[in-house]
């Protein structure tokens, strides 16, 4: 049986930075590609990225049922579409999850067995220059993220793992040694 692994974490820690870390050093994984209503940014591709949907399309796709976990954050709705989690488990390819908090909450009550990760910066402060570093959102959508941040920090006690990424290769290290024990187990 393959695992699931959901990894979250508030906007601007690094998830991504991490899981394409984790993704070279544990070839076995897939990342599930999300869905989203927010707008490309320069360099990201429809279907690589992210599914770039409108947010009729993203709706009607709600009331179909076709999501495995949906929600809304900082003004526009994120997801992970069933197909993209069935195809791989149908394979027995473990899969990787990157979504937000309200997400990983779904995914616990629908699939107990997930492993869930929490990115968690080292400071408050961090994340801020973090988000206002990576020059992809206005300074009131940086604000935004912000209080959101606030909630989700206050969060991570509700997950089995959490990796502080402080220093990037350490927790890339920690983040590889959860995921490589977490595939050991699987029987």
């Amino acid at each position: 049986m393959a695992r699931v692994f959901v990894i979250t974490g508030p906007s601007g820690v690094g998830k991504g930075t991490l899981i394409r870390a984790l993704l070279a050093r544990v070839p076995a994984l897939e990342l599930a590609v999300s869905a989203t209503t927010r707008q490309p940014r320069q360099g990201e591709s429809d279907g690589v990225s992210y599914h770039f949907l409108s947010h009729e399309e993203f709706d009607a796709r709600v009331r179909a049922g076709e999501f495995v976990e949906w929600a809304q954050y900082s003004g526009n709705r994120y997801g992970t579409l069933r197909s993209e989690l069935d195809a791989r488990l149908a394979r027995g390819v473990p899969v990787v999850l990157e979504i937000e908090v309200q997400g990983a909450r779904q995914i616990r009550e629908t699939m107990p067995d997930a492993v869930q990760v929490f990115i968690a910066p080292p400071s408050s402060q961090a994340l801020r220059a973090r988000l206002e570093g990576r020059g992809t959102d206005a300074p009131a959508q940086v604000e935004t993220r912000l209080l959101t941040a606030d909630a989700e920090l206050a969060a991570q006690c509700e997950f089995t793992h959490v990796v502080v990424n402080d220093r990037l290769e350490r927790a890339v290290e920690e983040l590889v040694a959860v995921v490589r024990t977490e595939l050991a187990t699987v029987k």
